[in-house]
């Protein structure tokens, strides 16, 4: 997808620019360059705060329709502005899972009802989601989800019982959206729903997965006869796999950017260290930073073509690549990074467990080509529905 900024064009990004200028100042000063990979744990309470300054400035869910919250912004703005954001150093977003998962899902496939009630805390940075997709044994196969949905006649409510994993963020959210079978007797991607739970009720228990970083911005999360409301399921019963695939096509589209922003600011960082301990003197990390450097733009355009896809979250093939490529490139970066560390990679700043945020980095990243789809079933999936090629055949085990 070719992209050209208009004079107006150049204009938003001024508009920007000031702004984040303006407003990264002050309290919010401490939170330049913080929040990425393996640093969610950095000042939660504060980034919230910065979410809804955020919202006060109208810059939340810039690219979503006017008539829901949003700026309306051609693909180009919203690329102009995931640059400028880049640019000013502003944090990793605490609103990114409603603002680009759980929010375009509603809008593509929700009721004009569950926009009123969901759209509005997402676009003033109020309401935080999680999401709750994948299971002790339905990571990378997501169709073999086992939590369960069955609606209660005389409750009027879905009730849901079963155990999510992975779950970013779901000790600060307020709302999670949930995949459960909800016909008992069916396989694969058949008999799903799609469900929207508020996390603040009895029967939803969260408990947090410490991490290799010591942090857990992961979580377990269980459900025993949680409720949800007739309202909360998006669609139909049965209607789920459909949902959660078009949330898919969502995550590998505008959401991109911000991602994207993220990874810069770690290779400038990378850069600048390299360039004060002369190990950008060493040709082999000069030429490993230029492959990474060409990498992340390679990236970008790649994610500008995919941008091409529909309003419903629907992408083209070129999309399928998406999630292998940023996942190797990323880990291959935590690996550059402690090479231009060199010794110091390998020291703390203080006891017991005080990681740099480019060491917290590099040991995050390791699980990047495991979650959201393994390296090897994102392989299969590019074989399979990108290239036609027959399926992995199946073993069955007597």
């Amino acid at each position: 997808m070719q992209l050209s900024f208009s004079p107006e064009d150049e204009q938003f990004r001024e508009e920007v620019a000031s702004w984040l200028q303006d407003n990264l100042t002050g309290e919010f000063e401490k939170l330049k360059f913080r929040g990425g990979p393996g640093d969610e744990h950095m000042y939660p309470e504060e980034r919230k705060v910065w979410e809804q300054k955020l919202a006060d400035g109208g810059w939340t869910c810039v690219g979503w329709p006017k008539e829901y919250g949003g700026r309306g912004c051609s693909i180009e703005q919203q690329v102009i502005y995931f640059e400028e954001y880049a640019r000013a150093g502003a944090p990793g977003r605490v609103g990114h899972i409603g603002e680009g998962l759980a929010g375009p899902t509603i809008i593509a496939f929700g009721t004009e009802e569950q926009k009123k009630k969901y759209l509005p805390g997402i676009v003033n940075g109020t309401e935080l989601w999680c999401q709750g997709y994948s299971e002790p044994n339905a990571g990378s196969d997501l169709a073999n989800v086992k939590t369960k949905a069955h609606f209660d006649e005389e409750k009027g409510k879905w009730i849901i019982n079963g155990q999510k994993v992975w779950t970013s963020l779901a000790h600060e959210s307020e709302y999670v959206f949930v995949i459960a079978r909800t016909d008992p007797e069916s396989v694969a991607h058949k008999g799903l729903g799609f469900f929207l739970l508020e996390m603040d009720q009895p029967k939803i228990e969260v408990r947090p997965i410490q991490q290799i970083t010591g942090t857990h911005e992961f979580n377990e999360v269980f459900f025993d006869d949680a409720q949800c409301g007739a309202d909360g399921i998006i669609g139909n019963p049965g209607d789920g796999w459909k949902v959660a695939m078009g949330l898919l096509g969502f995550e590998r589209g505008v959401s991109t950017l911000g991602q994207q922003m993220l990874f810069q600011n770690e290779l400038d960082e990378i850069i600048s260290i390299a360039r004060e301990n002369g190990a950008a003197e060493n040709p082999v990390i000069r030429q490993r930073i230029a492959d990474a450097h060409i990498g992340l733009k390679i990236m970008r355009y790649n994610s500008m073509r995919m941008l091409s896809g529909s309003e419903d979250g629907s992408l083209h093939k070129e999309a399928l690549i998406y999630k292998l490529y940023w996942a190797t490139w990323h880990r291959d970066l935590g690996k550059l990074a402690m090479d231009v560390l060199g010794e110091e990679a390998e020291m703390l700043e203080s006891a017991p467990y005080n990681l740099t945020r480019l060491q917290s980095m590099y040991l995050f990243v390791r699980s990047d080509t495991i979650y959201g789809g393994t390296n090897e079933i994102q392989r299969n999936i590019i074989a399979e529905r990108g290239l036609g090629m027959p399926k992995e055949p199946k073993v069955q085990i007597k």
